[in-house]
């Protein structure tokens, strides 16, 4: 299952609400299934590195997504969090 684009209104953040919805898309993915959760975000996310690593994301891989973005050394990680018993 693919996370993708999970984002909180900056009014709303430092409430939990990013935790929260990590863990529903855990549960969503466990009971139905799925082996796996992967996702995306930027180097510049760190705030969003630390919840997923938290949540029991691990960083699996790393590209730059032009060749603007090497230039600059700016990275894309992907993330994936196994989901026990698969």
């Amino acid at each position: 299952l693919e996370l993708k684009r999970m984002s909180v209104s900056k009014d709303y953040r430092g409430r939990g609400i990013s935790k929260a919805l990590c863990g529903e898309v855990l549960r969503f993915a466990r009971a139905r299934g799925y082996g796996a959760v992967v996702l995306s975000t930027s180097m510049v996310q760190v705030a969003a590195q630390q919840l997923y690593e938290g949540q029991g994301f691990r960083k699996v891989g790393a590209f730059s997504p032009s060749l603007l973005g090497s230039l600059l050394c700016f990275q894309i990680f992907h993330y994936r969090c196994d989901l026990p018993g698969h």
